[in-house]
């Protein structure tokens, strides 16, 4: 999709509109989706494109499961450790284009420990919004190993397996608004 009508200044993540999810395997055998219900970012466009920024934070302690005990524990010490560390947050460093998508670079900030994380950014579309403003839509889509960023709690199974799968898939649905 063009994004010609993406026009340069700044845009606010609009979190009722918005998603921040992730996706972790269980017992090797399935799969445990979760999302962070407060969140806040920015979007900075650029004349060029390319060249736009993004700075984004979640509270950690918003994290949801559907499972309170399981909610409890990713809060505790053995995942995120909350009390001490209660935000997660990502600064871009660049974007690239990847075919008619994007590829968005920045540094992402679990547990005190930054590390570089790649992410696949899918341009949704701009609308004018009901209320006289306008909005535009991104996706983007990465996985990052958990272990990385210190949060390694785990258990071996009988069978030899993990109880917690290293591997994380994150998903972002996001809704800007023009400021």
């Amino acid at each position: 999709m063009s994004t010609d009508a993406l026009t340069p200044g700044t845009w606010n993540i609009d979190p009722s509109h918005s998603s921040v999810n992730f996706v972790v395997r269980h017992l090797m055998v399935s799969k445990v989706r979760g999302s962070f219900g407060t969140f806040t970012g920015t979007i900075t466009i650029d004349d060029n494109h390319l060249a736009s920024s993004v700075t984004a934070s979640v509270d950690m302690a918003s994290v949801t499961t559907g499972d309170a005990d399981r909610d409890a524990q990713l809060r505790n010490n053995d995942f995120f450790a909350v009390a001490q560390y209660p935000t997660m947050t990502f600064t871009s460093t660049e974007v690239r284009p990847d075919g008619g998508d994007y590829v968005l670079v920045g540094d992402l900030t679990i547990k005190g420990v930054t590390k570089q994380v790649e992410l696949e950014l899918e341009f949704d579309g701009v609308s004018p919004d009901p209320w006289g403003g306008t909005r535009a839509g991104f996706s983007a889509e990465g996985e990052i190993d958990r272990r990385d960023f210190g949060v390694e709690w785990n258990m071996v199974l009988d069978t030899g397996a993990l109880m917690v799968g290293e591997k994380v898939k994150i998903s972002l649905d996001i809704q800007a608004v023009k400021a």
